[in-house]
């Protein structure tokens, strides 16, 4: 699969994406969230979640937490047979805009120190690493790398969104 060959499509996560979205999150993750958990964050304020679909099929997401500038990322993920196409990078960039248009001044997550893919991803986004949790991941008590990208874009002036409060 090329590049060229798949139009991806990354939009606005609706309650009927939870199916998708957590069939992706089992495929990735070795401790996965649920469905629920997917449920509750629909319906959670400070939740915010994209996802990225190619002919109709949810095949990555991305979610975080936003209270007043600060946000965080929650998770990202792309089915394996997707990957390598842009599609993390495109996913993640746009993520990135939607929190600065809420408001956010940055964004920090963790990441797996194993998982060098997704560092190099997000260094050349414009995070840098800002130290270690200890035994962070439940299923090996890997470390995780805490980042945090402090420059988001710049907030569209012509964004709205319905349930997002303005004064």
């Amino acid at each position: 699969m090329n590049k060229s060959d798949v139009n991806c499509i990354i939009r606005r996560m609706t309650m009927a994406d939870v199916d998708g979205v957590a069939a992706v999150e089992a495929a990735t993750f070795p401790t996965p969230w649920s469905r629920d958990a997917f449920v509750s964050e629909m319906k959670n304020v400070a939740a915010r979640y994209l996802v990225a679909e190619v002919d109709g099929k949810v095949v990555g997401f991305g979610g975080a937490w936003v209270i007043l500038d600060e946000s965080h990322i929650t998770n990202i993920a792309i089915l394996k047979e997707y990957r390598g196409l842009g599609m993390g990078r495109a996913l993640t960039q746009a993520l990135l805009q939607y929190l600065s248009n809420l408001g956010a001044a940055y964004a920090t997550l963790e990441v797996r120190k194993s998982n060098e893919v997704a560092q190099s991803l997000y260094v050349s986004l414009g995070f840098v690493k800002l130290g270690v949790r200890k035994r962070y991941y439940e299923d090996n008590q890997e470390d995780a790398i805490i980042m945090v990208c402090d420059h988001l874009p710049e907030a569209q002036e012509d964004f709205e969104e319905e349930e997002t409060v303005t004064e």
